[in-house]
């Protein structure tokens, strides 16, 4: 994963999650 572009690795991750039916998603702080 690319920590270059936050947001987009956050969308990615929120993506990946409901594909997976994950319950949770853990995603590292950033400064928005």
């Amino acid at each position: 994963m690319s920590m270059t572009d936050p947001v987009a690795d956050m969308l990615t991750r929120l993506r990946n999650a409901n594909k997976a039916r994950h319950e949770r998603v853990d995603v590292p702080t950033s400064n928005l």
